[in-house]
């Protein structure tokens, strides 16, 4: 008897899984082209996890093929009338999708990795072999689905224990599992983050220790696994493991300098770090969207650069929010992350500190009005960071701070209604500009525009196109005078050093 055999165990509810009958579809055949098969990894794991984190209804299911996966993948497409195959011979590995399954399908294979490299030399293997080179015991269960197997559950690592113990561990020695692939790393803060699991102490020790290897990975996989670190219902679970093992100074060094509670003279200032960790968890409860959980990561994260200290008020930070915004540019950058995404977390950031202030004074329609079309689309997004932002460990503090927030909500809401400002721009659009003004395209109509919206933002001209129209024809040719006197002063100015003598 080998070692597998002596893990294997009968997966009593197995017959009360909604998607039984496809598991024996890909048996038989199997059977019928004479491939050993295995249902694996999450799609497994997730059949044992607890209901809260079970995902039961998940179509991606991934196999393990004894033999070729690509040619079985091939006899399977055609078998079962499967669709957009995909191969990656140099891996061994096919994607195929059948019904409404997406099947990733694995030859099995042990890999070896050179000390500077993420590019494994593969070579075919049993499935003991292939399941110990998985990242945690937990992802290295396997299901048989040839008939004389069917339902049977192997786990050489006892995954299934550590599942039921909520314990992450690696099946190998840790300090290998980590250097073969160091995105292990990032992945295991993931797993403790989304699934509520504890990182075994030997494990943890590696993690840090192999840290440095962070660096050899490209920022796009960094990227993904941070982001889905920060979609667990509590996120600041991740950053705070991420803090504790040393990953920080590797992947996000901006929120390292948030750290650290401050006194003077009898002034103290919250530790920055834990006040972000609680905005971020607050707006977790509110939304799964990310670009605004990243916005709260990273809505302070200027406070360093902007800290000081007025002795009649305390520790300051002005303008650590446009500081702030533009912070995010470099993140961004290096993180890899969209143009639409940077621009909107800027946004949020840039004005997270607007509804509060405007909750402090006697609110103007003009000021609601700058609010609303500043923030556009992403305005509710803002009130959920900004509401998530009140964190005084004082109640009664918090119960004024949210009384003076909702009373801002609901004049933004009486004034988008009778200003019409859900969708915001100048009623007379540029051909009607130029049409009246008989200029061309260029940067004066855009001017023009501007000088609308600013008259109905200030409430001198109601959001409609005949008011519009009229106040144009009222400003047309001063406006034109001015911009063309500054114009010529300009040429006059490049005329003068042209002709300069140094």
């Amino acid at each position: 008897m080998n070692t597998i055999d002596r893990t294997v165990k009968q997966i009593s509810q197995l017959s009360q899984w909604h998607d039984i009958s496809f598991l024996k579809k890909i048996g038989r055949v199997a059977d019928e082209a004479h491939f050993e098969v295995y249902a694996v990894g999450g799609y497994v794991r997730d059949r044992f996890l607890t209901e809260k984190f079970r995902r039961v209804d998940r179509k991606d299911i991934d196999f393990v093929v004894v033999g070729d996966a690509l040619e079985f993948a091939r006899t399977l497409k055609k078998a079962l009338h499967g669709r957009n195959l995909i191969v990656y011979r140099r891996f061994g590995t096919a994607m195929l999708e059948i019904e409404d399954y997406k099947l990733e399908l694995v030859t099995a294979r042990t890999e070896s990795y050179a000390d500077d490299s993420r590019k494994p030399t593969v070579q075919r293997a049993d499935l003991f072999s292939d399941l110990s080179r998985r990242d945690f015991t937990i992802n290295t269960l396997a299901i048989g689905l040839n008939s004389a197997s069917f339902g049977n559950l192997y786990d050489p690592f006892d995954g299934l224990h550590d599942i039921k113990k909520k314990i992450l561990r690696t099946p190998l020695e840790p300090d290998l599992t980590f250097k073969d692939d160091p995105l292990r790393i990032l992945r295991a803060v993931r797993f403790a983050a989304l699934l509520h699991f504890s990182i075994e102490e030997k494990t943890r020790e590696a993690m840090a220790k192999m840290a440095p290897r962070l660096k050899i990975l490209s920022w796009e996989r960094i990227t993904d696994e941070f982001l889905k670190i920060l979609s667990a219902d509590q996120p600041s679970r991740g950053i705070r493991l991420m803090d504790e093992i040393g990953l920080l100074p590797y992947v996000f060094p901006e929120l390292i300098p948030l750290k650290g509670v401050e006194q003077r003279r009898g002034f103290h200032h919250k530790d920055v770090f834990l006040h972000t960790l609680k905005v971020l968890d607050n707006v977790a409860v509110a939304t799964d969207k990310i670009t605004l959980r990243f916005a709260a990561l990273v809505h302070d994260i200027a406070k360093p650069q902007t800290k000081d200290f007025k002795e009649e008020v305390g520790w300051t930070f002005h303008g650590h929010d446009e500081i702030g915004a533009r912070m995010v540019e470099p993140i961004a950058s290096r993180m890899k992350l969209s143009n639409n995404f940077k621009k909107t977390v800027q946004k949020l950031v840039r004005l997270h500190l607007r509804p509060i202030f405007l909750s402090a004074e006697d609110v103007t329609d003009s000021a609601i009005r700058r609010l609303i079309v500043q923030a556009g689309d992403d305005l509710d997004d803002l009130f959920i960071l900004c509401r998530a932002d009140i964190t005084s460990g004082n109640p009664e503090k918090v119960r004024n701070h949210l009384a003076n927030f909702d009373y801002v909500v609901q004049r933004v809401e009486e004034v988008r209604e009778k200003d019409k400002l859900r969708e915001f721009q100048s009623p007379v659009r540029g051909g009607e500009i130029m049409e009246i003004t008989g200029l061309k395209p260029g940067p004066r109509i855009g001017k023009l525009k501007k000088a609308i919206e600013e008259a109905i933002l200030d409430g001198l001209i109601p959001n409609e196109h005949d008011a519009a129209r009229a106040y144009l024809m009222q400003i047309k040719d001063r406006y034109l005078q001015e911009d063309n006197s500054l114009r010529s002063e300009k040429k006059k100015t490049r005329v003068n050093k042209k002709n300069a003598v140094f």
